[in-house]
Order: structure tokens, then sequence, then C-alpha cells
């Protein structure tokens, strides 16, 4: 499986279904974190995850880049509460696990955009 596909995988499965059962396939044990609000390591990526999908997010791929060991994906994550915000995640992967992750997020669903192009 290409790493892209990889991640496309543990959205879905993770993200979107809430699913942990296959994090130690997915996830290296020594996951390194940029995120400033997760801690390091797969225990690190657990416990962020299990308060996170307590808030209903459902995530929207609207693209999925890769270069060589990194993959960039860009998605609309919309909350049971209602708030949307615009995600963008880089991963670096390792023999097929995700190794390494960085991120953007911004809230977007009381903003107005000044020009036609919506935001996404």
């Amino acid at each position: 499986m290409e790493n892209k596909e990889i991640v496309r995988y543990f959205y879905e499965r993770v993200f979107n279904n809430g699913d942990l059962s296959e994090i130690d396939k997915l996830m290296r044990d020594d996951y390194k974190q940029h995120s400033p609000g997760v801690a390091d390591g797969k225990a690190g990526f657990l416990g962020f995850i299990n308060d996170f999908l307590k808030k209903g997010p459902h995530a929207e791929i609207v693209k999925l880049l890769q270069d060589e060991d990194m993959v960039c994906v860009f998605f609309r994550c919309t909350f049971n509460n209602g708030v949307v915000a615009k995600v963008f995640d880089m991963y670096r992967l390792q023999d097929g696990q995700l190794a390494e992750h960085w991120d953007c997020t911004m809230r977007v669903d009381d903003m107005e955009c000044k020009h036609p192009n919506g935001q996404f």
C-alpha cells in the first residue's frame, strides 16, 4: 500500500469511525509529534485521540499529496456541535507506519470570506 493510502485508511478508520483496533499496525511506538497539545509516542496520540473522538469529528479529505516518505492531507473536519475546521496534517512514514506528524488548523465555521473562492 502506498504511503498516502495508509494515511487515507488511517483517517477513515480512526477519525471517521473511531476505531483504534489497528493503531499498532498503523503507528510506530516512537511516533514523533510536533503538535504542541499532543505528547510524543503512540501513547501520547492515544491520550489525545480518546478525548478528540468524544467531539464526534468527521474528516472529509480535500487533497492528499505524497512526496516519498512524506504525506500531506488537507481536510475539512466537522464536529457534532457544528464547528468546522480546515486542517493541514503532514506525516512522515517509516516502514509503512506513521512515524512523525505536523499540523496547522483553522476554525472556519463562523468566518466570512472576502472573496468568492470559499474555504476549500
